[in-house]
């Protein structure tokens, strides 16, 4: 009776969604308990259902206030500590952006509503998972798109992952919502035989992971040094700071000039334009090449392109040549800039208000979506800047199959003491898996890692600290399924289930 009375009120639901969708975010990291997922999951399907439109909207839409208002908290950091704007405007923009990713849960619910209003199987295990997928595609590509929190990266750690290097991240979170129907379908219809499937199905994946797509290159293998300056964000972009930075980062990587392979400096490790820095940069390359030794860094490129100065977040490779030249084409430009952080939304509109609020309007540009890969020596490797390693189809379709390393630079200083950072670690090391590469991850300030072909961390450094990371990383070779076909067989049970769950639902 208790529980009928707190189903049949609203404001009871409303509240139950706010915790759920807070809950949710106990199976991302650096929480890593995947089963919260399907609890959260679980939940608001069932707090929606019999509801009307506009209940489940709203139901909904407090599910995603409680899970996005948790799980991106460190936005305020971000803006508030390094947007150098009035503590009113940072409040209202973390506000915005949580409300306008909330209703993506909140249109979800509504639409669930509508074109399914029955309560039985073709509502909770075919039409619910084929909606929530279409949704988190839209999320994705609005404005850019902001494809953080996908419910596959629990797994991670999670009994789906031997999905991932067959089907890719978005079908583990289809897969999630069509396990979390099946089990609120038992709970409703107190049916034990559905709960076992439902137990058997989740655990007989990783039977899935005995199969080896890829296979290591025992005899193709580099000594990698990743290098973390831990320089402070609110000093970085000082010019007068410039050389000191320079020279942390030099101190802490001679010691490996000439016996790593390779050595890596984060985003924007040299926070001064390109063309400013070549005698120095020409210094660097000079040594580089005489110890047998290449170096990757993130720098920002000020190019000019039909008479004007365009400005890159850009990655450059050092030591190959005997020369450096500033034209060449071996680079990496960052094609998806991060909203208020590298670009802003309406800027034409926002550029007539940003004196009066103190908004700055960031100038990078965007580099092309499919870019050549980093040539190091003879190793071949693709390359992602920051927020990019999360967006999987961005990399897949920039993925090669000589391609033998994945690598991410970051400055992940912009997160603060915040569960970002480990958040977007958590996404990272799924492209390893769904693409059978080692990811090279160099950040600024931590968490700078390896991740091995299985999505396993190898090596960690600690955050907050000034450190360096060495080691022989291995190769691999083929290519997974994945890679071959990407999102097709998501996108084809996705219309196969909607179009099921609808119609029979129906009847």
């Amino acid at each position: 009776m208790k529980l009928a009375f707190i189903y049949q009120n609203n404001l009871a639901c409303v509240f139950l969604s706010l915790i759920s969708g807070s809950i949710g975010i106990l199976s991302f990291s650096p929480f890593d308990f995947w089963p919260a997922s399907i609890f959260s999951i679980s939940l608001l399907n069932l707090l929606i259902l019999k509801k009307n439109i506009k209940q489940s909207f709203i139901i909904s839409f407090a599910w995603g206030l409680g899970f996005f208002g948790i799980g991106i908290n460190w936005v305020y950091i971000s803006i508030a500590m390094f947007g150098d704007m009035i503590w009113i405007i940072n409040i209202f923009i973390v506000i915005l952006l949580i409300s306008y990713l909330s209703l993506y849960p909140g249109i979800f619910g509504s639409a669930l509503s509508y074109f399914t209003p029955n309560t039985n199987t073709w509502r909770l295990i075919f039409f619910a998972p084929a909606l929530w997928q279409f949704i988190e595609f839209l999320r994705s590509f609005i404005l850019t798109g902001f494809p953080w929190l996908q419910f596959g990266y629990t797994q991670i750690n999670g009994p789906l992952k031997s999905l991932a290097p067959i089907f890719g991240v978005e079908m583990i979170t289809f897969f999630l919502f069509n396990i979390s129907g099946l089990f609120l379908l038992s709970i409703i219809r107190r049916n034990i035989f559905v709960l076992i499937y439902t137990i058997i199905l989740l655990f007989a994946q990783p039977l899935l992971g005995y199969i080896k797509w890829i296979k290591p290159v025992k005899n193709n293998k580099i000594q990698v040094t990743l290098v973390q300056g831990n320089i402070q964000q609110s000093t970085k972009w000082e010019s007068n700071y410039l050389e000191e930075i320079k020279k942390i980062y030099l101190t802490l990587s001679k010691p490996y000039i000439g016996k790593s392979a390779l050595i890596i400096w984060p985003e924007s490790a040299i926070p001064s334009a390109e063309i400013n820095n070549q005698y120095w940069l020409q210094n660097i390359n000079r040594i580089l090449k005489n110890s047998n030794t290449n170096l990757i860094t993130g720098i920002i490129d000020l190019r000019k392109i039909n008479k004007n100065y365009k400005l890159f977040n850009s990655i450059i490779v050092l030591g190959n040549d005997l020369h450096y030249r500033y034209n060449t084409k071996n680079r990496y430009d960052k094609y998806h800039l991060v909203p208020f952080g590298e670009y802003v939304p309406l800027e034409k509109i926002l550029k007539h208000i940003s004196p009066f609020f103190n908004l700055p309007i960031p100038g990078f540009n965007r580099g092309d979506y499919k870019q050549k890969q980093l040539i190091v020596g003879n190793t071949h490797i693709s390359a992602a800047i920051c927020y990019e390693i999360i967006l999987g189809t961005q990399i897949r379709d920039n993925f090669k199959s000589n391609s033998e390393y994945l690598l991410a630079v970051s400055n992940d200083a912009w997160f603060g003491k915040t569960i970002g950072p480990w958040q977007h670690l958590q996404m990272a090391r799924m492209r390893s898996l769904e693409l059978g590469r080692p990811l090279l991850y160099a950040t600024n300030n931590g968490i700078t890692a390896i991740v091995q072909t299985d999505g396993s961390i190898k090596n960690i450094l600690p955050q907050f600290k000034a450190s360096v990371l060495t080691t022989e990383v291995t190769t691999s070779k083929g290519v997974t399924p994945y890679v071959f076909w990407g999102n097709i067989p998501m996108w084809i049970t996705v219309f196969l289930f909607a179009l099921i769950g609808f119609i029979f639902n129906r009847r």
